[in-house]
């Protein structure tokens, strides 16, 4: 496969068949972060489920399917925090949740959050097999279910949600069903801001495509014309079923051009109304998160404060784990590159992983923003899929068990800003 290969052979049969091995480990992984909140939460006074469901974002968000926007926080040094700046498909879900069920706002934030957390996995899954194959799917689900801060996929928060709208957006544009990309892609682009991850790998591996086309053409319709004594628009090249030597027919290249002007409609719109209701015009979100001292700075404030780790000991530790976190996300997107990784995979992850490690604030929250770049792991759930399986259930269980734990003290600490 290369990278700009991204009409693909079909879904495979029985998908969710294939599917059931990964989608049962990554139960089981999260139901061993979720028993061991409830201990350690217990063990200190607290309640696991408050901590899943009513602290930090997920309170803005019941707030939002509650009252809807317009809700702020003036801060005494002048920052103004709205709810402006969380996009709209959680708290929607939420409200439908609450609408339709005797679950609260929050309950229902915390059932899309679960359910979410399955169709992410799956969707993980779907790519990393499609890409590599089954046994290096059930790897990637597992590692990424064991990631360090793994026990947001279970919190009332929208990184589950994305993830799933993401990774079937792109594992549609893999197998060329290019509206369903489109419509996911917006509706990722209504879920969190990076949501242009994904309308950017749409629109790479639709660019791709169409030039692809025209490159193709010429020298298809030159061969038929020699092989025939005929026009090239008289005959046409002959393939086995499934080859795909030509360009791709006029209806693929409109359903591809469909998907690509769906994609960024989700994100576009929720930008824009933002924009008409604060007066700020098409920039006006971008004043709603300078409120929230959130922006893009090409990662300078993030370095600055990890060079202010090393002015002392032991802070000079984390430091070098900060150095060293950043160092692996930036090899693995190497490798991601050198294993020629599908295009809609490098441009998605790339643009994930910039905005998180360039954000110019919110320095605790990175690792929690680089949990949607999943294709990340598939160099290493490769190497984990070459082990023996008992081998590899060994590494997993242990490092799920890691995870389990750092995940139950970070949430009884600081947890995620």
């Amino acid at each position: 496969m290369n990278d700009l290969d991204t009409r693909l052979a079909p879904a495979r049969p029985g998908t969710l068949r294939r599917a059931a091995p990964a989608l049962l480990g990554y139960a089981a992984v999260r139901a061993l972060g979720l028993a061991v909140l409830a201990l350690w939460s217990g063990a200190r006074g607290k309640d696991a489920y408050t901590l899943l469901t009513a602290r930090w974002d997920s309170l803005w968000y019941t707030r939002v399917a509650e009252l809807g926007y317009g809700y702020e926080v003036r801060l005494p040094n002048g920052d103004v925090h709205s709810n402006l700046a969380f996009f709209p498909l959680l708290p929607w879900l939420e409200k439908l949740g609450a609408a339709v069920s005797p679950l609260s706002y929050a309950d229902a934030g915390f059932a899309v959050a679960l359910l979410a957390s399955l169709a992410a996995a799956w969707g993980i899954f779907a790519v990393a097999d499609h890409v590599y194959g089954s046994r290096a799917g059930v790897c990637a689900v597992l590692l990424w279910a064991v990631l360090p801060v793994g026990i947001v996929q279970s919190m009332a928060y929208s990184e589950s949600l994305f993830t799933a709208l993401a990774a079937w957006s792109l594992y549609a544009v893999l197998t060329g069903r290019w509206v369903t990309a489109g419509v996911l892609a917006g509706l990722a682009g209504l879920t969190r801001p990076v949501g242009l991850a994904v309308v950017a790998a749409v629109w790479a591996a639709g660019a791709a495509s169409f030039v692809r086309d025209r490159s193709v053409a010429p020298e298809h319709g030159a061969r038929d014309a020699e092989r025939a004594g005929a026009p090239a628009a008289d005959r046409r090249v002959r393939a086995p079923e499934g080859a795909r030597v030509g360009p791709d027919a006029p209806g693929v290249r409109l359903r591809r051009a469909l998907g690509m002007l769906l994609a960024p409609l989700g994100a576009a719109g929720y930008v824009l109304w933002v924009g008409h209701r604060t007066g700020g015009g098409p920039l006006g979100y971008l004043d709603v998160q300078a409120g929230w001292r959130n922006g893009f700075d090409g990662g300078y404030a993030f370095a600055r404060f990890v060079a202010g780790r090393f002015t002392s000991f032991p802070s000079a530790l984390a430091g070098l784990g900060l150095v060293a976190g950043v160092g692996l996300v930036v090899w693995l997107y190497v490798v991601c590159v050198r294993r020629r990784q599908p295009l809609p995979l490098l441009v998605y992850t790339g643009v994930v992983t910039a905005l998180a490690l360039c954000a110019s604030s919110y320095f605790g929250s990175k690792p929690r923003l680089l949990m949607p770049a999943f294709p990340l792991l598939l160099p290493l759930a490769l190497s984990l899929a070459r082990l023996r399986t008992p081998r590899s259930a060994a590494v997993v269980a242990a490092v799920a068990a890691a995870s389990a734990v750092y995940g139950a003290f970070w949430l009884n600490g600081s947890g995620p800003p």
